[in-house]
């Protein structure tokens, strides 16, 4: 049992993967451990991510819980102070001052927990996915199936001719692959 005099500890966790990996599913496990563990938790996701709903995170198989949708990373400082767990989806749509919003909050003593893709379609380090990954004290990177060849899918390959960094989408847009699939599909399209 925690005393008054135990000094909160703050932390931050990363889950980081491909499309269809899991990403989201296991940032709504945390915190609904979190929420059974009676801890107050409060979650955000970036306001251009509007798939399923504006006032959800909701993973691909639909399992959902609120969320507070912001543009700008540094309104996440506004948390109430009884928060101690925080969720951040879809991180890698926000930009570098995400890095800095989730060290004040783990510095605060808040258990914070980010889900986002490390790469984007074209293979490459994705927004502030790398730099929280350096910072976090856990890291889990989780795998999607490949669709070709049923290996551990790394990869998040844009089946449409969309050149820009972000489009959203489903499996009409994406779809995950490993390193040689997704190679030899770079090389035909």
């Amino acid at each position: 049992m925690f005393s008054e005099n135990t000094k909160k500890s703050g932390c931050i966790e990363v889950i980081c993967g491909s499309m269809f990996s899991g990403k989201t599913e296991e940032l709504i496990r945390r915190l609904k451990r979190a929420q059974f563990a009676n801890q107050k938790i409060e979650i955000f996701k970036p306001t251009v991510d509007t798939r399923y709903s504006d006032m959800d995170v909701v993973s691909h198989d639909l399992h959902k819980i609120p969320c507070t949708p912001v543009k700008d990373p540094k309104r996440m400082l506004h948390v109430s102070d009884d928060v101690q767990v925080i969720g951040i989806d879809e991180a890698q749509f926000y930009d570098e001052t995400l890095v800095e919003v989730v060290q004040e909050l783990a510095n605060r003593g808040k258990r914070v927990i980010v889900a986002g893709l490390d790469m984007d379609f074209k293979g490459k380090p994705f927004g502030p996915i790398p730099a929280l990954t350096a910072i976090a004290e856990d890291v889990q990177k989780v795998h999607a199936i490949c669709v070709k060849c049923g290996n551990l899918a790394s990869f998040s390959h844009r089946l449409s001719s969309s050149r820009k960094l972000v489009v959203l989408g489903e499996k009409d847009v994406y779809e995950p692959l490993c390193r040689q699939c997704y190679n030899e599909a770079v090389k035909e399209g």
